[in-house]
């Protein structure tokens, strides 16, 4: 993922959170975010039913080209509630070391990109799996944005927003 735009989150007064016009040295760096990301064992996928009530499903990942790829049988509730609505909401499982991820879920159908899948969740979980007969679908999540925080050092002054670079914007 390239390295996004490090904003301030709006947050209440109560959190102790630093205020959006206070410099960024305290900020968290996105690498140790992005670190948290990608060495995570697993994602909480957070989705929607049609109902409008909420879904939350552990899943393994693995990151590739800057997205986070997952799979999910297309007859579970995560995959009846992507098929209608591919708004979702990530999280790895480290309640302290927190990096919310925002955006869109894509199918994924590329062979060639199924391939890497499938190698990259042998690699990581020790878990072999054939691209040519996967016993579900995959999916990719690009991060619209992510929000992090530290939550074992000054959590409210750690709070960033992260936002893909727009033309323009400078890295923070």
């Amino acid at each position: 993922m390239e390295q996004p735009f490090a904003r301030r989150p709006s947050v209440p007064a109560g959190y102790g959170a630093a205020s959006a016009s206070d410099p960024p040295g305290t900020r968290l760096p996105w690498p140790t975010v992005f670190g948290w990301l990608v060495e995570a064992r697993t994602y909480w996928i957070c989705t929607t039913r049609p109902d409008g009530r909420p879904h939350a499903v552990p899943v393994w990942a693995v990151w590739l080209d800057g997205a986070l790829y997952f799979s999910t049988d297309a007859a579970s509730g995560t995959g009846r509630n992507l098929a209608v609505n591919p708004s979702v909401v990530v999280h790895p499982d480290n309640g302290d070391k927190v990096a919310i991820m925002e955006g869109t879920a894509r199918q994924v159908s590329d062979h060639t990109l199924l391939v890497r899948f499938t190698t990259e969740v042998e690699r990581k979980y020790d878990w072999p799996m054939d691209p040519d007969t996967l016993p579900g679908l995959v999916y990719a999540l690009a991060p619209a944005r992510v929000l992090s925080w530290d939550a074992t050092d000054s959590l409210g002054e750690t709070m960033t927003r992260w936002e893909p670079l727009r033309p323009g914007d400078s890295c923070a």
